[in-house]
């Protein structure tokens, strides 16, 4: 299964880092990577493939907003489907 993460909230030192290390401990690759900091606001996209996760969709999703509450930003996951819907013109 393939998905996307999105990540946004105010800069700081660490965010890549901490969020790369949570997708590697719940075996979830990275297979795009897109990221930008505008007016102080970091924002990260991220294509990840799920098909070897550690635990369910559900699961992912509370690990990674439990991690975004930790560093102070927005994380959401998304299926790949649901995203690409929202961003059709």
């Amino acid at each position: 299964m393939k998905g996307f993460i999105t990540v946004i909230g105010k800069d700081r030192v660490g965010i890549i880092a901490a969020v790369s290390a949570t997708l590697a401990e719940q075996n979830i690759n990275i297979e795009d990577i897109s990221q930008t900091i505008l007016q102080g606001t970091f924002t990260m996209i991220m294509a990840v493939d799920l098909t070897h996760a550690s635990g369910s969709f559900e699961d992912t999703a509370k690990i990674l907003a439990d991690k975004g509450q930790e560093l102070g930003v927005e994380i959401a996951i998304r299926h790949k489907a649901i995203f690409q819907a929202m961003h059709r013109i």
